[in-house]
């Protein structure tokens, strides 16, 4: 279906009457014009358009801090023991792939998985290589510690939510259990709206799904708040917004009402109240996806692209006491070997195998999208201390769903983990993938505040591996 808010991004030369025919005709079949100005379609590209929009929501799985690449999806058995780790490569389902022995339960779903074993920012801080790879655009800065700016690059989840809003639910785009951080609490850019403002953020969810009766902050109604005092305390701070407003029009004090309507729609709608009822589902599933933070999370994430949500991001969330000092989330520049063996693999490898089979149980694995990725790997080297420091020359990222195609590996890193060999993969290239297979057009253009035409990916290539491109 023709999206107003995009136009394509290089318009054709005059067409007699038979081409606007035969470009009707095409239509029908998910070709486009872009297709007709190239010349003849060929079967990549019918693949292609077969495959823009197989995806009806997409779950994003960041795993915050910077997976091994060794310890997780690109084993190196023939390396020498301070390359390679303590680990030994095993089996998966799919006869010659090998994974890290860390991940026994993803080992056998493998032919759901694509894997990229050639992914690369070259920028070895969290925040800048972590805003990279959530917005496939280059930041300006490489530096650590770079706070979030108003002229930021939407996220891919604002992108995806703004430009695909969900036609079933209030929320078309989700972040949870929390937002990306540094030690100190220094936010990361590219995780909101950037310079497209408050109507593009995602809606960001702090909670707990493992503590029930799960409470949202700042969306949880309160036990002593009926909905009609809540409609009351809506018009009237409606009312205060429109009041203030008038002295002072800004992009900010307009995205204060728009968020105030978002919230009141959430609260109000019962498809949503309904995705949050975790205890709804039975406890052998729930211990399935495992009883932390993370593995309830995507528990919940789950339930919200069943009802309608376009895209939730899953961040790696902090959980105090199962934390290392000195090795935050998956950031082990210490003990690595137990980090990844006794906290960091258990849970990640447990809750996305039980996602996977559990989506592809309820029929949804073919309409929903699942990425999981970090903002970059560790360095091919063990260090003096057992661990692997910020590596983003090259890490891996799987996807799965969306008929992305099971079972495959997607470019190769050399043989210690350190560069790619063969087709190096971008962020860029990931969020046009991603865009395209989610139908919006990677090439496309939105209009910014200053109506501006931007357009969706700035250099990405959709990865024909995965959308028969």
């Amino acid at each position: 279906m023709w999206n107003p808010s995009l136009r394509p991004s290089r318009p054709g030369s005059a067409l007699s009457r038979r081409e606007w025919l035969r470009v009707g005709g095409l239509g029908a079949l998910g070709l486009s014009l872009p297709s007709l100005l190239r010349g003849n379609p060929t079967a990549a590209s019918m693949a292609r358009a077969a495959s823009f929009g197989r995806a009806k929501s997409c779950i994003l799985l960041f795993l915050s801090g910077g997976p091994p690449q060794h310890e997780t999806f690109d084993p190196k058995p023939e390396a020498p023991v301070d390359i390679r780790g303590n680990f030994r490569a095993i089996s998966t389902s799919v006869p010659g792939l090998q994974f890290c022995e860390t991940l026994p339960c993803t080992a056998k779903i493998a032919h759901h998985l694509a894997v990229i074993r050639s992914m690369s920012t070259d920028i070895h801080s969290h925040s800048t290589s972590g805003a990279c790879m959530l917005t496939g655009y280059e930041p300006v800065s490489k530096a650590e510690n770079v706070p979030p700016s108003p002229d930021d690059w939407p996220s891919i989840a604002a992108a995806a939510g703004a430009l695909k809003p969900s036609t079933r639910s209030p929320l078309s785009s989700v972040v949870l259990p929390d937002e990306l951080y540094n030690d100190g609490h220094i936010v990361w850019p590219g995780q909101n709206g950037g310079f497209m403002g408050s109507k593009w953020h995602p809606t960001l969810m702090k909670c707990d799904p493992s503590q029930l009766p799960m409470r949202i902050e700042g969306l949880t109604l309160e036990e002593s708040l009926s909905a009609v005092r809540l409609g009351e305390r809506f018009d009237l701070l409606n009312q205060f917004d429109q009041h203030f407003s008038t002295g002072i029009r800004s992009q900010a004090v307009t995205g204060m009402g728009e968020m105030h309507q978002k919230a009141f729609e959430l609260l109000h709608s019962e498809s949503s109240r309904t995705a949050f009822a975790l205890e709804k589902e039975t406890a052998v599933l729930r211990e399935a996806y495992g009883p932390h933070k993370f593995g309830q999370s995507v528990l919940l994430a789950r339930r919200l692209v069943e009802a309608g949500t376009r895209l939730v991001q899953v961040n790696w969330p902090r959980e105090g006491d199962l934390e290392v000092k000195g090795s935050p989330l998956w950031d082990t520049h210490a003990d690595n070997a137990g980090r990844v063996r006794n906290v960091l693999c258990p849970q990640f490898d447990r809750t996305f195998a039980t996602l996977i089979d559990d989506l592809q149980q309820r029929g949804l694995l073919d309409e929903t999208l699942v990425v999981a990725m970090g903002e970059f790997g560790r360095s091919p080297k063990v260090n003096a201390n057992g661990g692997r420091d910020h590596w983003g020359s090259v890490f891996s990222v799987v996807m799965a769903g969306a008929g992305t195609g099971g079972g495959q590996i997607i470019g190769a890193s050399d043989r210690t983990g350190a560069l790619p060999q063969s087709r190096p993969v971008r962020p860029p290239d990931l969020a046009a993938t991603i865009f395209h297979l989610l139908g919006i057009d990677p090439a496309g253009e939105f209009m910014d505040p200053l109506n501006r035409p931007r357009r969706v990916t700035n250099s990405g290539t959709v990865l024909h591996e995965l959308a028969g491109a």
